[in-house]
């Protein structure tokens, strides 16, 4: 049974009122359904997440984006992934076909600070694409150090904020609207084994603070960023749990 984030997330994608809730959650940016419009997960029964090399095809079809974004991110696609995400849905963004994608946290451990990891027995092709995503990263800090200078993001270190930001970024540069929620899960006292949870909207702000805006300054949150074609938007935001996680039992597996 998953806990944690993953829980929420699955338990808020169940719900008839996930599409009414994600939108308005995302306000004020202009995000829209449409009958074409799809989700990954889609609840306890339909529990796989996003990966962009298959869902974005699937949902924006008629987008030329995904090989591109394929060979920006990876020199080899054979036993290699772009990153999953924890909510991806395919919309309408200021009128445009775009995506939502969520990145979900429910306790503080899960704002990890480390870097990419490189084992020292990896392949020659783990080690290029290692280099590929560095450079990825690199192109879209410093796109985006021409609306905000202080923007640090890297491979080396906080790499899961660091490619969230990349990736918004550059499917916006490829003409594709996205907007990038972090999203923090309120009050999970079932979790407090596994780290201190979020307790209320005013601790998840701070928290998230202290832990981005070194890299990602506050002043690139809840603005329009132009990124040539298309815009990107990140954005902060909060919601209670819908249900506690189970407290975990000794020896038992930790959070999914």
């Amino acid at each position: 049974m998953p806990r944690g984030s993953r829980k929420h997330v699955l338990d808020w994608t169940s719900k008839p009122e996930f599409c009414v809730e994600l939108l308005q959650l995302v306000e004020p940016v202009d995000v829209r359904i449409s009958a074409r419009s799809s989700w990954m997960p889609r609840g306890h029964n339909g529990a796989d997440e996003a990966r962009l090399e298959t869902f974005g095809p699937a949902v924006l079809p008629e987008s030329n984006v995904w090989p591109s974004l394929q060979t920006w991110w990876l020199a080899h696609e054979a036993g290699a992934n772009t990153p999953n995400w924890d909510i991806a849905l395919s919309c309408e963004v200021e009128g445009k076909p775009g995506l939502v994608l969520v990145e979900a946290k429910a306790n503080v451990p899960e704002l990890g600070l480390l870097g990419k990891k490189l084992d020292c027995a990896a392949s020659e092709a783990s080690r290029e694409n290692h280099e590929r995503i560095g450079r990825a990263i690199d192109e879209a800090c410093t796109a985006l150090r021409l609306v905000n200078p202080k923007i640090s993001i890297s491979r080396d270190s906080h790499y899961q904020l660091s490619n969230r930001i990349a990736f918004a970024w550059k499917l916006a540069s490829l003409g594709l609207p996205t907007v990038l929620v972090y999203l923090g899960f309120l009050g999970d006292r079932g979790i407090s084994d596994a780290g201190e949870p979020f307790r209320d909207m005013a601790h998840w702000n701070e928290v998230f603070a202290k832990y981005a805006h070194s890299l990602v300054p506050n002043e690139l949150f809840e603005r329009r960023i132009e990124c040539g074609p298309a815009t990107a938007w990140f954005l902060l935001r909060s919601r209670p749990v819908i249900q506690s996680s189970e407290p975990r039992l000794p020896h038992s597996q930790p959070i999914e």
